[in-house]
């Protein structure tokens, strides 16, 4: 895939790019090599300064970096400031909490003693340069949340982005020189999927942190295990959204739209597969689907858009491929299932609901990476987590019920990272975020997130 934008609402390459050369990917591993050496003797003061200094600029460049992003893989204009703004509260979030939550930690007196020791402790140790591949869909947010806690906790970045938004991880390389960060401490490498490996293998490059497809999830621990090195994985979802009698069908409903279509439904943790009590489907199925057919799809640098283009003609045609599955299988489209008139030159695709579906499908098995939405018919609370566990992914679910009864069993019986209820998934700083089965493991964001990349070290004193 070249390295190159691409406007998604028309096609047109806007602008392409060189992969640097082997000799400039070995002067900037030198370089991240170098800066470790020194940023890892920073304090959590400095760093703080630094970071918040990289917020600041981000905050003001806010609208400028969002029509990038809409350019280059084209989610609505609202919702790439939203995504800056987000990051910014990372940023400064981490920049106030890092040093409380890499703390030394001191074991109990008791056990210390029994452990032959006077003294003993639990201290947070950066590793060295982390290489993060990142993906398109949130092009901003996936990079910092990785960026921030890294930096915070001492070590360095260098940013393998996908090769659609070339113009946003220039942008983020540059951001952190022009707050400050010491030159190596931050870096993009303009550099196609095949290079990942040999950056990864390099002795210089301790850790690796990836959000994407399995088959890439797959790659980078396959390479990663062969060196021995620490890896965390963020991949693909097919997020349950059970919803339950007791729910109000109203807001669940309501929810259930932006859920499935937020950034165009390219989300790994967009709600994917609606899974509703037989006593209250159809008054679900049918307010749902409503909402679903009243969104506007066009233009993402207009304000009255809802949904924009896929970032792809892969993308889309991906998708299709899924739907046409189902279609001939015997599935029913209660709204969308095309192409939108009038689009065809961009990747579009109409906000869609799919029922009757059946586990010979495609689309029951694969994920859904953009507006389609699919609905099944459930008896009662234990096959509602069947279904909602009949999936090779984990990474989060929502879950629609007011019977404390219920909300028990689907804290216990289903398999993913997080379970949200009355609401939809959204990641926030405090709260880990991550996937069991094949949507990865490890954890990013909160405590967890930035204890991912450090040497938990014990340290212990006879005298």
């Amino acid at each position: 895939m070249p390295i190159a934008t691409v406007n998604p609402v028309d096609g047109e390459t806007l602008k392409t790019f060189d992969p640097l050369s082997d000799e400039e990917i070995e002067r900037r591993l030198a370089e991240a090599d170098a800066a470790f050496r020194t940023y890892r003797t920073t304090t959590f003061e400095e760093r703080a300064r630094l970071l918040n200094a990289a917020a600041d600029l981000l905050e003001r460049e806010a609208s400028g970096v969002a029509r990038v992003i809409t350019t280059e893989m084209g989610k609505p204009l609202a919702a790439a400031e939203a995504e800056a703004a987000k990051c910014v509260k990372t940023m400064r979030w981490y920049a106030a909490h890092a040093e409380a939550l890499l703390a030394n930690e001191y074991p109990a007196a008791d056990d210390v003693q029994d452990a032959g020791a006077v003294r003993a402790k639990v201290c947070y140790r950066p590793l060295g340069p982390v290489l993060a591949v990142m993906p398109w869909n949130f092009p901003l947010w996936q990079v910092i949340r990785f960026a921030a806690p890294a930096l915070m906790a001492g070590n360095v970045g260098l940013l393998k982005h996908a090769s659609n938004v070339p113009q946003t991880a220039l942008y983020l390389g540059d951001l952190f020189h022009r707050a400050g960060f010491a030159p190596g401490c931050f870096q993009t490498l303009l550099v196609p999927s095949s290079a990942i490996e040999s950056v990864l293998r390099d002795r210089r490059v301790a850790a690796a942190t990836l959000t994407g497809s399995e088959g890439a999830g797959r790659s980078v621990a396959s390479i990663a295990g062969d060196e021995i090195k620490k890896t965390v994985l963020e991949l693909g979802g097919s997020d349950p959204y059970v919803v339950m009698p007791s729910a109000d069908i109203d807001a669940a409903a309501r929810t259930a739209v932006t859920a499935r279509v937020q950034n165009a439904g390219q989300s790994c943790i967009a709600a994917k597969r609606f899974i509703v009590h037989t006593d209250v489907y159809d008054a679900f199925a049918e307010r749902f689907t409503a909402g679903m057919r009243d969104l506007t799809v066009g233009d993402p640098m207009e304000p009255g858009t809802d949904v924009g283009p896929l970032s792809s003609a892969q993308g889309r045609d991906d998708l299709e491929e899924l739907v046409t599955d189902a279609l001939a299988q015997g599935a029913q489209a209660l709204c969308g299932g095309r192409r939108p008139e009038g689009l065809e030159r961009g990747f579009f695709y109409e906000p869609t609901v799919l029922t009757g579906i059946t586990d010979r499908m495609r689309i029951h098995r694969e994920e859904t990476f953009g507006p389609v939405a699919t609905l099944y018919r459930v008896r009662d609370v234990d096959e509602a987590i069947e279904v909602a566990n009949d999936t090779s992914f984990g990474l989060s679910s929502n879950v629609w019920t007011q019977d404390e009864a219920e909300t028990e069993r689907f804290v216990r019986d289903v398999e993913a990272g997080g379970i949200y209820f009355n609401g939809m998934t959204a990641s926030h700083p405090a709260l880990p975020f991550g996937g069991v089965k094949r949507s990865g493991y490890g954890r990013e964001l909160a405590g967890h997130g930035i204890r991912e990349f450090c040497n938990a070290t014990t340290v212990w004193r006879a005298s």
